[in-house]
């Protein structure tokens, strides 16, 4: 039982500057993206371990439904491993890692670009061995902030690639959501305080906790289980695909089973209605976080499905600092982790 609890850290200081300097290297994006489609762009290919292989997945699930080209989001070390056939000169391969310095995306890049590939570093700063190896580095300098403008970043890849090629949709109005994100996602923040406090005293000590999410959302719903729940809660927890739940995962589920479930906006919502349906009736330890429920100022109601998901991982990534203060477990306590040689 959790009978300890330590300050909550508050919003960090430099939430919306991190935020604001991502978007500021959207030029610089833009025309990155534009001289990859005019030289011509067999693939595209995002890398990365962990959380910032998660923080690609909204990017990559707004690719694949747009982009005239493949589209593939792969862990680091098996990028490297299997030396997918189709790497070369025409992919671009954007390698995402916080630090810079993780063993497997370094090696991920060089192979990128022993290939002939355009290799793109999304990491803190600039001075890093991985910004190093690629051709081009974004950055977003914060070590508080990480989650917010690396997904801003891997956005304005993924949205100025889509214009680059010619891809139908509302772009301005994708352009003027993102332009308002250091207050909407801020304000998103503020109003889930509240809620976010009661759900970490909910799943405080709950013996084991599944997450699911679907579409761009997925990939917040993995995060939060193996990074904020497993790594640094060191809390049992497992993530489903919404959809894929009702193929097995759902046979787990009793009256007394925790399930969290997130919900955005987007084409996939009707999958995840369909798993809270099921929540609804079978298990009274059900939650949901819902981008629904936010008012995103600023935001129009054609950009809520593509911002969406950035709304959620800040969202769930202030859930997991809450989680902390409440547990009383710090997020820097390891057994393995940058302890041992593995």
């Amino acid at each position: 039982m959790t009978d300890t609890s330590t300050p909550l850290q508050p919003i960090p200081e430099d939430f919306k500057d991190a935020v604001a300097f991502a978007l500021g290297q959207y030029d610089a994006i833009r025309a990155f993206a534009a001289g990859a489609v005019a030289a011509g762009v067999s693939g595209v290919f995002l890398v990365g371990c962990g959380g910032a292989l998660a923080d690609a997945c909204p990017a990559h699930f707004v690719l694949e439904a747009g982009a005239p080209f493949p589209v593939r989001c792969m862990t680091s070390a098996e990028f490297t491993h299997r030396r997918p056939a189709t790497l070369g000169k025409g992919s671009v391969v954007l390698v995402s890692s916080h630090t810079g310095t993780t063993k497997e995306s370094l090696a991920a890049a060089g192979l990128a670009r022993a290939a002939g590939a355009r290799v793109v570093a999304v990491t803190r700063t600039a001075g890093s061995p991985l910004a190093a190896t690629a051709h081009t580095a974004w950055t977003y300098r914060s070590n508080d902030t990480v989650v917010p403008p690396r997904q801003v970043l891997l956005g304005q890849f993924a949205h100025a690639f889509l214009e680059a090629a010619g891809a139908e949709g509302d772009h301005a109005a994708v352009r003027t959501g993102y332009e308002v994100l250091p207050d909407a996602l801020y304000s998103a923040l503020e109003e889930t305080e509240e809620s976010n406090h009661a759900l970490a005293t909910a799943l405080a000590d709950e013996p084991v906790t599944y997450v699911l999410g679907s579409g761009p959302n997925y990939g917040e719903a993995y995060a939060f289980a193996m990074c904020h729940l497993l790594e640094k809660q060191w809390k049992h927890a497992a993530a489903f695909h919404a959809g894929e739940f009702f193929h097995g995962a759902f046979e787990i589920v009793t009256a007394e089973q925790a399930v969290l479930l997130l919900l955005g906006e987007d084409a996939t919502r009707p999958v995840a209605e369909r798993a809270r349906a099921f929540l609804d009736r079978h298990t009274k330890r059900h939650h949901y976080i819902d981008t629904a429920e936010l008012s995103l100022p600023g935001v129009p109601g054609a950009a809520r499905a593509a911002v969406g998901p950035l709304a959620l991982a800040t969202v769930t990534t202030r859930f997991s600092q809450h989680l902390e203060a409440v547990r009383g477990h710090g997020p820097d306590k390891r057994r393995y982790m940058f302890r041992i040689d593995y």
